[in-house]
């Protein structure tokens, strides 16, 4: 596309949620290796490439991006901001960088005989190109008060690149493009460029990369797809950012504004439109936002694939009682076989080969959202035959037959009452439930001896309803008031 500059997620290489992965040296060596790799392939060369890896700098651990171009190390961006509330642990792993300091850094021993660099600055820096300049935020660095972009931009940055593991939450998108809009209504280019899919932790990184300048969003990527890689491009005049901060006020802080040490590039990141007459520049667009209702379908859905097909288990068993919850999680499973027959339909090559696995090698071209349902989705009722009403048992089927899932309906009356008498018999004493009139301790434990059937039950039928038809193990959703719990064996990371 003739790009001069681009930009990858956070800690991109390895992958952001390694969790203790990263306490560990392979994760480092093996990402200088990838990093090698991408810096010294024909197609990387001519553009300025942002990649992001875990860094050891005086064996002090750092998440941290690599600048190269044309095979060579630019300079290393530390982060300086560390993100460590909610779901993120950044601290655990990291050592947040100190602000405007700059060292230098000694590159590994494979990277210097690739690129006859010994060593190449770490810190933070501003680099500068022969008609531009711009330099490097990450993730929660725009999230602060004090965002490091402010002085960048003060400093004359026109450009600002954020990579990020920023993973979904209900409306979440809505705050980060105010964030981004904010940015750079001053005058400036941000581009913003996040991960996408599930990297094998319980979290969905809902990608929908962004181009923003002068306040105004000029590419947008999708936020809920299937696909392994999305690309957005934009070219963008700079002389638009010259006109946009002509305000005195700016100025006056730009005189006051913290000094940095600058990164001089002998490249040129600019085009002359006359001599391209076919360069278009960017015109500014609305946003998409999806309703949050298309977000708990869609969101949860995309989290769903990526898991089971990264799994190699043959697909999802839930045990279906008729209630709010169990239908819920049915729902969404049943949304994720429409993202696949969606993405089927638009030639996706990674989405085709997956689906066909699933599926036995059958031709997934032709099958609807039900047919690919009912390969790749088991429910069970799994009722008591006096406790159990006719209208749960029913609402359990008519949704089974619905989405197209494989439905079975049994009773478990002969297994709780095994374990009933096996306890009666053994403390000579007869538990009721406190319609009986038993005490409170009872009903609880006669109310646990039918939870705890269906949840051994549906391991045992998420083993050999595809065993016994020679084919793998499914993977277990269950659901509760709180949350949701996959559970692949006896492994219970949460969904």
């Amino acid at each position: 596309a003739g790009s001069k500059l681009i930009l990858t997620p956070e800690l991109c290489i390895p992958g952001y949620g390694l969790l203790d992965h990263f306490q560990e040296l392979d994760t480092f060596t093996h990402s200088w290796e990838v990093l090698a790799e991408i810096i010294s392939s024909p197609d990387a060369q001519d553009i300025i490439i942002d990649l992001g890896l875990p860094i050891r700098h005086n064996d002090v651990p750092h998440n941290g991006r690599v600048l190269a171009l044309n095979g060579k190390i630019l300079a290393i961006r530390p982060k300086i901001d560390l993100c460590n509330d909610g779901n993120y642990r950044e601290m655990r792993y990291f050592t947040p960088w100190t602000r405007y300091r700059v060292d230098s850094y000694t590159l590994p021993h494979e990277i210097q005989e690739l690129t006859g660099q010994t060593e190449v600055p770490i810190g933070d820096i501003i680099f500068q190109t022969l008609d531009a300049t711009f330099a490097s935020e990450l993730c929660e660095e725009l999230w602060t008060p004090d965002s490091p972009h402010i002085q960048y931009s003060l400093n004359g940055a026109e450009i600002i690149l954020n990579s990020s593991g920023s993973h979904h939450e209900l409306r979440k998108l809505d705050t980060r493009i105010n964030l981004i809009t904010n940015a750079s209504k001053s005058g400036g280019v941000y581009m913003y460029s996040n991960q996408k899919g599930c990297d094998g932790d319980r979290l969905y990184y809902d990608g929908c990369s962004l181009i923003a300048i002068n306040g105004q969003m000029v590419a947008q990527g999708s936020q809920f797809s299937l696909r392994d890689v999305e690309v957005i491009t934009s070219t963008v005049d700079l002389d638009d950012i010259w006109s946009a901060r002509q305000s005195r006020s700016r100025g006056m802080q730009a005189m006051k504004a913290h000094d940095f040490t600058r990164v001089k590039i002998d490249f040129a990141m600019t085009v002359k439109t006359r001599s391209n007459p076919k360069l278009r520049i960017a015109e500014a667009i609305k946003p998409r936002y999806h309703k949050p209702e298309e977000e708990i379908a869609l969101g949860p859905a995309c989290w769903l694939w990526d898991y089971l097909r990264r799994s190699t288990a043959a697909g999802y068993f839930v045990p279906l009682s008729g209630g709010i919850d169990s239908c819920a999680t049915a729902t969404i499973v049943f949304s994720m076989c429409r993202l696949v027959i969606a993405a089927i339909k638009e030639g996706d090559e990674q989405v085709i080969k997956d689906a066909t696995r699933l599926c036995s090698g059958d031709d997934v071209s032709k099958m609807s959202a039900q047919d690919f349902c009912g390969r790749v989705f088991n429910t069970a009722f799994m009722g008591m035959k006096e406790q159990s009403s006719k209208e749960t048992r029913g609402r359990a089927e008519q949704l089974a037959n619905a989405i197209g899932a494989q439905h079975i309906d049994c009773n478990i009356d002969e297994v709780f009452n095994a374990v009933k008498n096996l306890v009666s018999n053994t403390l000579d004493f007869t538990p009721r439930f406190k319609v009986h009139g038993g005490e409170p301790g009872e009903n609880i434990a006669l109310q646990n001896f039918q939870s705890r059937s269906r949840m051994i039950l549906s391991y045992a039928f998420a083993q050999l309803l595809p065993t016994s038809k020679g084919r793998g193990g499914l993977l277990v959703l269950g659901s509760d008031a709180d949350h949701n719990q996959l559970a692949w064996r006896w492994c219970l990371p949460r969904c």
